[in-house]
């Protein structure tokens, strides 16, 4: 159900960090137990706030306070990324399908609109 003045819903970006939220919650769900208050909810509280991120800054007045948001978003995905290098070392995603794809076409999406909001800057 869309809600009418939600921006964020239309934004490709918001919607593929969306997803990659359900994936780290599916990759996530087969981690030791012990993992309950550390790599797993670190991983899902950096995951829920690359879209939270992105909602907030979208109904920002300026671009250049969306950009600060999208700016945090840029730093919780690399902390994602990051997570599960660890979380593949560590082998608690053997049997997982690889996120890094959904990061990478993430991190290009958000790289993208940070390069069209800060070009409009300069206009």
């Amino acid at each position: 159900m869309r809600r009418a003045g939600r921006k964020h819903y239309d934004l490709v970006l918001w919607q593929q960090a969306m997803l990659l939220v359900k994936h780290v919650y599916e990759v996530t769900r087969v981690f030791p137990a012990e993992e309950k208050f550390g790599l797993i909810s670190q991983m899902r509280r950096a995951a829920i706030s690359v879209p939270s991120n992105i909602a907030e800054g979208a109904v920002r007045q300026t671009n250049k306070e969306f950009i600060q948001f999208l700016v945090i978003a840029r730093g919780l995905l690399s902390e994602l990324d990051t997570q599960f290098l660890l979380a593949k070392d560590l082998a608690f995603t053997l049997e997982q399908p690889d996120p890094e794809n959904q990061i990478d076409h993430v991190f290009g999406l958000l790289g993208g609109l940070l390069n069209s909001l800060q070009n409009e800057g300069k206009s």
